[in-house]
Parts: structure tokens; sequence; C-alpha cells
């Protein structure tokens, strides 16, 4: 779980895996000390892992591209999968174990959708509102369009097939890359229609809000100081 302050949700995010049985590690992208701090102070009392990224790199956040690499060095090391949640989502208790049992021999990725808190498709899976009836009877679908990283597992056989240190170091995010490698290199990407986990859209960058509320602001900011690139 990558995580840059935001605490009020991020540690709502924490508490749901925690509770859920699962280890986790989170890489705390140069949140503010006091936050940073706070933390720690959970990693003490929890079965968490706090990486802070400022310890190993003076580049200015997001560091997503360095959290993907040591995410899946160590990943590939245990011979286990890879599942990144943002900190601005709230899983459920068998959200986890239930994508972990979609994997088998060719699948890239599997996603969680999500939702917001009436129980409808949110962002990045906001398209699927108008597509709600096509996929009815479907609860697990496989899709080429493009994934976010919000919930999703990355099986250990896209790990071992997609370098990590290949990604664009001028891009910020790179849901958008890495599902498209998965599917170029043969591999299938599920999304989990009937396993939705709660999301705060932002919530870490609240700036990135002005896409849907001031465009012409949001991408004025984009150009200028060339952020949020994907």
């Amino acid at each position: 779980m990558p995580v840059k302050d935001s605490l009020e949700i991020a540690e709502k995010a924490i508490h749901a895996i925690v509770a859920s049985g699962h280890t986790l590690c989170i890489y705390d992208d140069n949140s503010q000390i006091d936050n940073a701090k706070r933390l720690d102070e959970m990693a003490s009392k929890m079965q968490i892992q706090v990486v802070h990224i400022s310890d190993l790199t003076d580049h200015p956040s997001p560091n997503y591209r360095l959290v993907l690499q040591l995410a899946q060095q160590e990943a590939l090391a245990l011979k286990k999968h890879l599942v990144i949640v943002e900190s601005d989502v709230i899983i459920q208790s068998e959200t986890l174990n239930r994508m972990a049992a979609e994997v088998q021999e060719g699948i890239g990725m599997v996603a969680a959708v999500t939702v917001d808190e009436d129980n409808e498709y949110n962002f990045p899976y906001h398209y699927l509102r108008r597509l709600r009836y096509r996929f009815l009877s479907k609860q697990t679908i496989t899709t080429k369009k493009r994934f976010s990283f919000c919930c999703t597992l990355l099986t250990n056989e896209l790990l071992q097939k997609a370098d990590f240190q290949d990604l664009d170091p001028t891009k910020n995010w790179y849901d958008v890359t890495i599902s498209h490698w998965s599917v170029r290199l043969g591999l299938r990407n599920l999304l989990m229609l009937d396993n939705p986990v709660l999301h705060f859209p932002h919530a870490s960058r609240p700036w990135k809000r002005l896409k849907y509320t001031h465009p012409l602001r949001y991408y004025w900011r984009k150009i200028t100081q060339h952020k949020d690139r994907i």
C-alpha cells in the first residue's frame, strides 16, 4: 500500500487489511513528519511493515515506479502474487481471498471493482454504470480496458514476465502501462464485479479532483507542472 498523508482514510484502509488476516507492507511516499511517525506507531502495534521512501531516494513524490520495483522484487523472492491496495480503498474481509481464488495459469491481473458509499461503480470503473445490465449475468469478466491499482492482484506469472525496471521514469502512474503489458504478454485481466471495495478517489492527492470540478485548472496544472503523467 503506497501512502502519502491523508491518514483519516488510510488508517481505515490499513485496519481493514489487518482485520482480514493478511500481512501488509506500507510504502510511505514522503508523508508529513507527523503522519510518518503515526505509521511507525501503527507498525509497532499491528502486523504491518513500513518502508519510508525518503530513506531510499531524494526523488520527490510520487515514487510509484520505485515502490513497484521494490514490491516486485520481494514478491518474486517469496514466489508470491503481489496485491496492491491503495490508501483510499477499504476492502471487505474476504476481498483478497476471493481475488486469489480467481488465479490460474494465464491470468495476469485480478481486480476488485470499486464502488462509492451508495454501492455505485465509481472511478476508475465508473464506465460500468452504463453497461450494468449487459454484465448482470457475469460476476467476473475478462477485459482489455485499462485497470487501476485501487485493489488489484498481479500474479506471479505476470511478475516473472514483466520487468518493472523497464517502467518509464518520466511517468507518475503505471496502472495503464502494466495492464497493457499483461495483455501483450498473452495474459488475461479479470475484473470481479461481485467483489466490490469502497473507494474514496484521490484522497491522498485531492488536487486531482479538479479533473471533475474544474477540468481547465486540472489540465493547466497537469501540463505546466508536469503532474499526473500516465
